[in-house]
């Protein structure tokens, strides 16, 4: 049943790495899951930051301000690790890294307040100094990533609360790394190869070969899925399938409280599950019941 939303939403569970200079893209072309080398003023950029074992230490949606100017939108909760990691790995580049978290105002829009509502995910606006991502839909309401100087004038819509804009992130089906799974996915345990978060022709970075891996082999064995239940659950709760009480079969990836009660969450779990009967917590916690995915699968290679 759909869930209408109307309105502007603020965000304060994101922060904004911001990296500057003339290597600027050529840098973050080398050490990110997606292509920034290409990266144009009219399109964004979701994507991942991986070990070298390809487990996904931050995720991104990154855009240019300008040619030597780009923000990475990521988990406040994890943006200061993150930040001193790449930063590790600049050398003689000539870009510069630094938390702006202060420097931008963040805020969600959805349904009505979205202009131009047609536009396709990662699509990028620019309307002053502000920028607009436009992102996946939730529960078929378009949505959008509103980033401007701080002191900019918000766009005039219905006030929503930020556990209505965390909803409708769970909702899209999107997934945030957070601090809570950290190190603990693959891109492709994310569903990103499916919604634009991996290029696949680009050339190295940190993890590459084991991403590439896991898509060309036929070896995905896990992925994401919309779930909800009665009572509350967290990022980083297991989850079990009723066939295996003692093996857990997934972990929530991020939850928020849904619409019309109950809570809603992503889960990250073995394919074979997905048939099963589901609890999180233990066999024995709360019942988990799996909802429709608002995007196709690609297959595997």
């Amino acid at each position: 049943m759909t869930q209408t939303l109307q309105g502007i939403a603020p965000i304060s569970h994101l922060g904004v790495i911001r990296v500057q200079g003339d290597d600027a893209a050529s840098f973050l072309q080398g050490q990110l899951t997606n292509d920034f080398a290409l990266l144009n003023h009219q399109q964004a950029r979701l994507a991942a930051f991986c070990s070298a074992k390809g487990r996904m230490q931050a995720s991104f949606i990154g855009f240019k301000r300008a040619n030597d100017d780009i923000l990475l939108i990521c988990s406040r909760d994890l943006l200061a690790q993150t930040l001193k990691r790449l930063s590790m790995f600049v050398l003689r580049a000539k870009a510069k890294l630094s938390d702006a978290s202060n420097d931008f105002q963040l805020y969600g829009l959805i349904g009505s307040a979205v202009p131009d509502a047609d536009q396709a995910p990662w699509t990028l606006q620019t309307q002053g100094d502000a920028h607009m991502v436009h992102l996946y839909p939730a529960d078929g309401q378009a949505r959008a990533l509103w980033v401007a100087p701080v002191g900019t004038a918000t766009p005039q819509a219905a006030t929503l609360t930020e556990a209505q804009w965390l909803w409708s992130e769970v909702a899209s089906g999107i997934a945030t790394v957070s601090a809570p799974v950290y190190e603990l996915f693959v891109p492709q345990m994310l569903n990103y190869e499916s919604v634009g978060g991996v290029n696949f022709k680009k050339g190295c970075y940190p993890g590459q070969e084991i991403v590439a891996r896991s898509q060309f082999r036929g070896t995905l064995k896990r992925r994401a899925y919309i779930v909800q239940a009665e009572q509350q659950l967290t990022a980083g709760t297991e989850v079990f399938a009723a066939s295996d009480a003692e093996q857990a079969a997934g972990t929530v990836v991020q939850a928020a409280p849904a619409l019309a009660g109950g809570w809603a969450a992503i889960v990250s779990m073995q394919t074979s599950a997905a048939q099963e009967a589901l609890t999180a917590d233990s066999a024995e916690g709360p019942r988990l019941t799996l909802l429709p995915l608002p995007y196709a699968l690609l297959e595997d290679i």
